[in-house]
C-alpha cells in the first residue's frame, strides 16, 4: 500500500482530527456565548457551558485553559500575530500608528458594520468586568513583541523604551476608547495624541 493508499485508508487521520478539534472548539464558543447572553456571564458555570455543547469538562479546559473569558475572547497568539501583520504589511507611506488606527478602527466596538453574532459578542465583553479585564490583559500582554515589531519596522533597538511606552499606551486604547459613548471618535482622538507625541513612528 502506497502512502497515499494508507493515508486515505486512516478514517481518522490528521485532517480529520484536526477538524473535529475545531468543531468541538467552535461549539463549545457557541454555546458559552447563547448562555452567556441568556443569563449572564456571572451566572454560567463552566460544567455548563460542556453540557450545552456536549462533551467533557476536561475537554472544555483542553480548548481553552483561560476558562470562562477564553470562551469568548481568542488568544494573546492570535493578536501578536495579527498586530505583527498589520504593521508589517502596511502599504508604502503609511506610518506605523497609521496602520494601527486602521487595525483596530476593524475590530470589536470600533468596527463600523459588525455581524450580528459580533456584535453581540462585543457588547457583551464591554458590559462584563471579568471579560473586559480578560481582553485588557490579552492586549497589554503583547506590549514586549508589538515594541520589537515597531523597534524593527523603525531601526531602533529592541529595548527601547520609548517604543515600548508607545506599546502600552496604544494597547490600552481598546479597553479605554472601546467603552466611550462614541469609541470610534475616542479611537482616533488616542491616535491623534499618539501621533503627536512620537511623529518620527
Amino acid at each position: 500500500m502506497t502512502r497515499i493508499d494508507k493515508a486515505e485508508a486512516e478514517p481518522d487521520g490528521p485532517g480529520r482530527r484536526e477538524r473535529k478539534k475545531a468543531a468541538t472548539r467552535q461549539a463549545l464558543a457557541d454555546a458559552a456565548l447563547r448562555l452567556f447572553l441568556e443569563k449572564g456571564f456571572d451566572q454560567v458555570k463552566v460544567a455548563e457551558v460542556a453540557e450545552a455543547a456536549d462533551t467533557a469538562l476536561t475537554t472544555l479546559f483542553a480548548h481553552f485553559p483561560g476558562g470562562k473569558e477564553a470562551l469568548i475572547l481568542e488568544d494573546g497568539a492570535e493578536r501578536e500575530e495579527s498586530l505583527a501583520l498589520a504593521v508589517r504589511g502596511r502599504a508604502d507611506g503609511v506610518t506605523v500608528l497609521a496602520a494601527l488606527r486602521a487595525f483596530f478602527a476593524g475590530r470589536g466596538p470600533f468596527d463600523p458594520d459588525p455581524a450580528p453574532e459580533f456584535l453581540q459578542k462585543t457588547r457583551l465583553v464591554v458590559a462584563t468586568p471579568a471579560l473586559r479585564n480578560y481582553a485588557r490583559r490579552m492586549w497589554t500582554g503583547c506590549e514586549e513583541a508589538l515594541a520589537e515589531v515597531i523597534a524593527g519596522e523603525c531601526g531602533r533597538p529592541a529595548g527601547d523604551d520609548s517604543l515600548r511606552i508607545l506599546a502600552r499606551y496604544v494597547l490600552e486604547i481598546p479597553d479605554l476608547a472601546g467603552v466611550r459613548p462614541d469609541p470610534r471618535r475616542a479611537l482616533d482622538l488616542a491616535f491623534d495624541h499618539l501621533e503627536r507625541g512620537w511623529p518620527g513612528v
